[in-house]
């Protein structure tokens, strides 16, 4: 008795893999479809014109900031213009729906652990800590809260737009693959190889996350998480040692 009690507690807390998909959305009509796609293309074009221009700025600059900001807000807005969004649930082993928030934590905390490792390793690779170092000059050089608001800030915005509004505008055209090619592909303004790498791993994985939940919760817990433990463990692994006696 006491065996089924414990396993019953565990089928109400333990979700389903990600491959389970819940069925919660409510299909959207053609004229909604129609219009949704038309502000993702021009959110598209001008967020990842806006994203590469950002990174060009002067780290910690005032024009980072500003341009962050621009990004972040250019994302959030286009995804909420395009048309309702869902936040989703996720299915525990007992069939009971909840709203995602332990999961995506958790999921955040251990896809950081596959990249810390991975940093370990690109700190060997030339073009790869060449790359990781240029990204986090901005955190380094940059005022510590400022720059943590701007990242959370894009990564919801990112969130909002990509699996929210573009996914839902690709619904019928293999939107986990072709929502994170055109995740991908608008990193690639950045021209920085190792935020493109990290787009491509990173958005295949929100992408299973908005397909398995049925919305954008799920994706954008983990990616703050996921961001704000980046931002804070490692920019030390890439920082120049001090010389000898320095």
């Amino acid at each position: 008795m006491r065996r089924n009690r414990i396993r019953a507690r565990l089928d109400s807390l333990v979700p389903k893999p990600l491959t389970h998909v819940v069925r919660s959305e409510v299909l959207e009509p053609p004229l909604g479809q129609r219009r949704r796609r038309r502000v993702v293309a021009a959110t598209a074009l001008v967020g990842a014109g806006l994203l590469g221009a950002s990174l060009s700025t002067r780290p910690g600059s005032r024009q980072f900031y500003l341009s962050t900001a621009t990004v972040a807000a250019a994302w959030t807005a286009g995804g909420l213009a395009s048309g309702p969004l869902h936040l989703g649930w996720i299915e525990t082993r007992d069939t009971t729906l909840r709203r995602p928030v332990l999961t995506p934590v958790a999921t955040g905390v251990g896809v950081f652990g596959l990249f810390y490792g991975a940093a370990l390793v690109a700190r060997r690779v030339p073009v790869l800590e060449a790359a990781i170092a240029d990204v986090l000059l901005f955190a380094d050089e940059g005022e510590d809260g400022l720059v943590l608001l701007t990242t959370l800030a894009n990564g919801l915005g990112e969130e909002v737009f990509f699996r929210g509004a573009l996914y839902a505008a690709l619904r019928d055209h293999h939107p986990v693959v072709s929502s994170t090619a055109v995740y991908t592909l608008a990193t690639t303004t950045t021209r920085n190889l190792a935020l493109v790498l990290a787009a491509a791993a990173m958005g295949s994985l929100f992408a299973l996350q908005r397909r398995a939940s049925g919305g954008i919760q799920a994706p954008a817990i983990t990616h703050v998480v996921w961001s704000a433990l980046m931002l804070r463990y490692l920019p030390p692994l890439f920082r120049p040692s001090a010389p000898p006696g320095g």
